[in-house]
């Protein structure tokens, strides 16, 4: 019979928590690190923030935050990836909805836009893979090429079930993708939209268009008459 000071058993006194409890603190105080760094590569720049300085906003050392990260490189990484599988994650829902390819182009969009107004989902687009050596790149750009692909597709399904105008799925995604990602750099909190409106209002410019159909537009003003250039010469003499 054990001894009831035995560690590893929490039933019998052990300070120690059960493993699956350890590894979800964990968890959630990993995902405070990067969350925290993002935020702060959101404000200042990837370059400009240092590692003492995250661990001073978490009020913990900087020894510390090894234990859950293994560099700056690491933190931006996980940051932006997270970003990304969160856009890819909304994708993935919109797939298994109904409607037509139009509804679930929109829908996409919208999870789009949400993703970037949150701090991994604007560390995508303010911040990126740029500063992070080659093979994470690589990684990094494969996920963005696959949510890409995703558009496209979407888009080309769009125009072959006619509920969107015939284009070229390649650039309406560049487009799209250029637009929704812009809010990550534009939008802040504190200012007089929130993000589903600011979400809403860039999606309905994307969708509508900012051009009136000829019915609606007003008739154009006729120039007036230039004035012969020889009667101006006399004038000017």
């Amino acid at each position: 019979m054990p001894h009831a000071d035995t560690p590893g058993h929490a039933e019998d006194g052990s300070p120690w928590a059960p493993l699956r409890d350890r590894q979800r603190e964990r968890a959630l105080k990993r995902e405070a690190v990067l969350r925290t760094a993002a935020r702060m590569f959101n404000e200042k720049g990837f370059h400009a923030t240092s590692l003492d300085e995250v661990a001073e906003r978490l009020n913990v050392t900087k020894p510390t935050l090894y234990y859950y990260v293994s560099s700056k490189d690491e933190i931006l990484f996980e940051c932006v990836r997270t970003g990304l599988e969160m856009v890819r994650a909304g994708i993935d829902e919109v797939a298994r909805s109904g409607g037509t390819a139009a509804d679930r182009l929109l829908a996409c969009m919208r999870a789009y836009g949400r993703v970037v107004t949150m701090d991994f989902g604007a560390c995508v687009i303010r911040v990126g893979e740029d500063p992070l050596p080659p093979h994470s790149r690589r990684e990094l750009r494969r996920l963005k090429a696959e949510i890409d692909h995703e558009f496209r597709n979407l888009i080309a399904s769009g125009v072959e079930d006619g509920s969107l105008a015939p284009c070229d799925p390649k650039v309406a995604a560049f487009a799209i993708a250029g637009a929704l990602s812009w809010i990550g750099r534009w939008y802040r909190p504190d200012g007089p939209l929130d993000a589903d409106e600011a979400i809403e209002r860039c999606i309905a410019v994307l969708a509508r268009g900012i051009v009136a159909a000829p019915s609606r537009r007003p008739r154009a003003r006729r120039a007036p008459a230039a004035t012969p250039a020889r009667a101006t010469r006399r004038n000017d003499r």
